[in-house]
């Protein structure tokens, strides 16, 4: 079974130099400190990959690994769908980074693999615009609903409007762009921290929209797709409940999401997401001290197999 929303085939990258990247740090807020060496950290994200690799593969999901073997200096390389996303019908893009170390993570081989195996019409490539300090990072930056073609935009810095309106142009996506703030008022990074869209429900903390119009119009375009709006609390989002992905597994639908992220859900929620899809909580407490989570480890690919 493979849902439109939920692809049945993923990529994800093996990290070699795994560390939370001093980078990035300024502007997410979910991003901590390992009390380990660096060695120490990078290993034990190392293991949490393969652990989850092995579960996904379990539930009937298809995994391509790539290694990182760090010769790069590329530590968040273990997000890779910040960097590239696929589309149904053969489209790819890849996308410009916000800072220097991530625009090093992009690789010829992931996108040839993708060409041998799948069908590929075209590859539209939007890097070249870091030259001008643009930034459209991946589906982190745009939360995609494939079903209603809108794509969720949190507004920031790693999300150029122009390059989204390109991007919606380009892909055939209507763009609905907000403001979005955590409990401390700190501008959110990623949209994909705060919301996640499934085949049959939508994970999102409407609290987070600033403006009370555009939460309305937000939750309004959720519920008009048939979709359940599950609303999170913040501290919901801050144990990543709203980084998660929805695929399409070898019995139904699974939500991928973080161990921490499924024991922050209420039993309420729990069970308005197995209505339609079955949880599969992956252990990745090191990862998540890079600010990202489950959805973040995952580059869906919505291709056709060849």
């Amino acid at each position: 079974m493979n849902s439109l929303q939920s692809p049945s085939a993923v990529v994800m990258v093996r990290p070699h130099e795994f560390v939370s990247n001093p980078e990035t740090r300024h502007d997410n807020a979910f991003q901590t400190l390992a009390h380990r060496s660096a060695e120490a950290t990078s290993a034990a994200a190392r293991d949490e990959h393969d652990r989850a690799v092995e579960q996904l593969r379990g539930a009937g999901v298809t995994v391509h690994v790539f290694d990182d073997h760090g010769q790069q200096n590329t530590p968040d390389s273990v997000f890779p769908n910040n960097w590239f996303s696929t589309h149904p019908g053969g489209h790819i893009a890849i996308y410009p980074m916000f800072v220097p170390s991530r625009r090093r993570e992009r690789r010829t081989d992931v996108i040839e693999l993708l060409k041998q195996q799948y069908r590929v019409q075209d590859v539209i490539d939007y890097s070249g615009l870091e030259q001008d300090d643009l930034a459209l990072e991946g589906t982190g930056a745009m939360v995609l609903d494939h079903v209603g073609r809108i794509a969720y935009t949190v507004k920031s810095n790693r999300a150029d409007p122009v390059l989204l309106e390109r991007f919606c142009t380009n892909f055939n996506y209507e763009p609905i762009a907000f403001e979005a703030r955590d409990a401390e008022g700190r501008d959110v990074y990623h949209t994909n921290v705060l919301m996640g869209i499934g085949t049959h429900f939508a994970l999102i903390c409407l609290d987070m929209i600033t403006d009370p119009k555009r939460r309305t119009t937000v939750q309004a375009r959720l519920e008009e797709s048939g979709r359940t709006v599950i609303d999170l609390s913040h501290e919901q989002i801050a144990n990543f409940a709203g980084n998660t992905i929805e695929l399409s597994g070898r019995e139904g639908l699974v939500l991928a999401l973080s161990s921490r992220a499924k024991e922050a859900l209420t039993p309420k929620q729990i069970d308005t997401i197995e209505d339609s899809a079955n949880l599969l909580p992956l252990s990745v407490p090191t990862i998540e001290t890079a600010g990202g989570s489950v959805r973040c480890m995952i580059a869906g690919i919505h291709l056709s197999r060849r």
